[in-house]
């Protein structure tokens, strides 16, 4: 099968395509036939090895898995001899979280891991975008940020995938939402829901005076510190990228103070809550109470356009690789 390598920390010029060895699965996985797959923000900052608290998960030295990419959608091609809850020719859906590999066309599942089947009414582009944006901002909404329906939330990066999904999500949990974005997307963040939106480029929401239970710095632009005077009393900040100066702040607000800093490393989290929320946006999908946006497709062949797009700050919505 053919699949984008890499084995160094870099550029986007690292990646390689090379024909591999098509994956055998095990007795409990099934391999699935890659449609689509997804292509994130974390994935570029993974690609780089920066920040590099990462390394201890990602490999000290050098990529500890050669092929990227975790989000994917396809067609279950062969079964494992104790696989019950899936059969042949089943579209699903997951993430692969352990041995990343969907920058390729073919990858071997668990049948208990992050995999569920594809509502017909999903499309392959649509589905494989789930496990970044979607389940990340459904944990920091629910288990960080605690949100509530009489909650202000403000979303920072209400355009890029976690923005997107949490505007979307925020309102389902009956919260009032302020989402930032640039002027292009102040329409697109309309349009999900959102009760204002501010055009960071025009007003600093930092010095306008208005405050909120929770403030979701989905792109690690801003600081606890920043956003502090933005909090109410008991309000959270909440990012999921991590810095030192992230880690202090939480530390600090865990023993001081009623403001609270926090991070989570979604992908820590046990695959069958993990499972449990791919579940649970699925279904939300398929009612049509939630969506996905899809901002560019890319080829197998493309992926270090891709990256490059991403790098340049162009991402809006998502990125998927779309494979035939």
């Amino acid at each position: 099968m053919k699949a984008m390598i890499s084995t160094r920390y870099g550029g986007p010029e690292i990646f390689q395509l090379q024909e591999v060895d098509k994956p055998i699965p095990k007795d409990n996985e099934v391999l699935v036939k890659i449609k689509s797959s997804s292509i994130t923000t974390a994935e570029t900052m993974m690609r780089t090895g920066y920040p590099i608290i990462g390394r201890l998960y990602m490999g000290l030295i050098k990529p500890k898995n050669q092929i990227s990419g975790t989000g994917f959608s396809g067609i279950i091609e062969a079964a494992g001899r104790n696989v019950r809850k899936f059969n042949l020719g089943e579209h699903v859906f997951g993430e692969s979280l352990n041995t990343l590999g969907t920058y390729a066309e073919y990858i071997c599942i668990e049948e208990d891991g992050i995999i569920a089947k594809l509502p017909d009414n999903i499309s392959f582009e649509e589905a494989a975008v789930v496990g970044d944006g979607p389940i990340t901002s459904l944990n920091f909404l629910r288990n960080l940020g605690e949100i509530k329906a009489y909650h202000n939330i403000l979303i920072i990066g209400a355009s890029g995938s976690l923005g997107t999904a949490a505007v979307q999500l925020a309102k389902i949990f009956g919260a009032k939402v302020t989402g930032v974005c640039s002027t292009k997307n102040i329409q697109l963040v309309r349009s999900l829901g959102a009760d204002k939106v501010i055009d960071y480029k025009n007003e600093n929401f930092c010095t306008n005076g208005k405050t909120y239970d929770i403030i979701y710095d989905t792109i690690g632009v801003s600081s606890f510190l920043n956003c502090k005077n933005s909090l109410t009393k008991n309000g959270v900040y909440m990012s999921p990228v991590i810095d030192f100066g992230l880690l202090f702040q939480m530390l600090y607000t865990s023993i001081f103070g009623t403001k609270k800093a926090k991070f989570a490393a979604t992908g820590m989290l046990p695959h069958q809550v993990l499972q449990q929320y791919l579940q649970e946006i699925g279904t939300l999908m398929e009612l049509g109470e939630m969506r996905t946006i899809i901002s560019e497709r890319f080829s197998l062949t493309q992926i270090p356009d891709a990256h490059r797009h991403i790098d340049n700050g162009h991402k809006r919505g998502n990125v998927v690789v779309a494979l035939h």
